[in-house]
């Protein structure tokens, strides 16, 4: 279904509000679910099933569907990516998958590479981090892999400022889910991402630009940069959490897609 065919199923279900349309919208944007569970799944690792984080993201989809106004210029991909997104933390939340034991431990590696990254002027190896830890670097894997839940602390400090939803252009027609350059302006977001880039390290900016630019998964970046992926995905977060103050509106449209 393109584009002009999925307004007019939106258009049509905010007149008649049927049971049997509602159903047509679930499942032509059930693709929608995936790839932002897709995205979340990226914090989680292996704590979370990707499948239950797709059930979770169902409900924000529905609800998208309940709530949407079709009069206001604003994507319905925009606007139903964030629902679906809240409902999955949502749940997340309530579950409180968190022990005690893994926020110390997050604490304790924070603030060694702080130290570390204060002290010596780049960006802090597993090494360096298991010796400062006074643990082996197969422990500190370890320790690495039980971090990847606590992503979603630092996810959320930038995920909870996307209740306002910037109104986009409807005009453009496509067949597949929008991209970030599709959303808005290309120029205006590459000239947005190149002044954030400037508040990050070296390795941070290597990160941003081989998963935004280059379309690389973690493990490849992994592999490049000659780090553990679990780093890989700690560091991204930290970069995305610098960039935040400058590119604003920005940042919810890039880590959505």
């Amino acid at each position: 279904m393109d584009e002009s065919s999925r307004k007019k199923l939106l258009d049509e279900y905010a007149v008649s509000r049927s049971a049997e349309t509602r159903e047509k919208l679930i499942i032509e944007y059930a693709p929608l679910v995936k790839v932002v569970a897709g995205r979340l799944s990226m914090y989680l690792g292996y704590n979370v099933e990707f499948e239950d984080l797709c059930s979770y993201g169902i409900f924000g989809l529905i609800d998208a569907i309940d709530k949407f106004d079709n009069l206001k210029d604003v994507k319905f991909e925009t606007y139903a990516s964030l629902r679906i997104r809240g409902s999955i933390l949502d749940q997340i939340r309530k579950m409180d998958w968190i022990p005690r034991t893994i926020r110390q431990k997050q604490k304790k590696i924070d603030a060694v590479i702080h130290e570390i990254e204060q002290t010596k002027g780049h960006v802090a190896t597993d090494d360096e981090i298991a010796q400062a830890l006074g643990i082996t670097e197969d422990e500190f894997s370890e320790w690495q892999s039980q971090m990847k839940i606590t992503g979603l602390v630092s996810l959320d400090e930038f995920v909870e400022s996307g209740a306002d939803v910037a109104s986009s252009p409807t005009s453009q027609t496509t067949t597949h889910f929008l991209s970030p350059e599709e959303n808005i302006d290309k120029k205006e977001l590459t000239e947005k991402l190149a002044e954030a880039l400037k508040d990050l390290s070296e390795k941070e900016q290597q990160i941003i630009t081989f998963y935004y630019y280059e379309e690389m998964t973690l493990k490849e970046i992994a592999q490049v940069l000659d780090v553990s992926e679990s780093r890989i995905s700690q560091l991204h977060t930290r970069a995305l959490k610098k960039m935040k103050e400058k590119l604003g509106p920005y940042m919810d449209i890039l880590v959505q897609n």
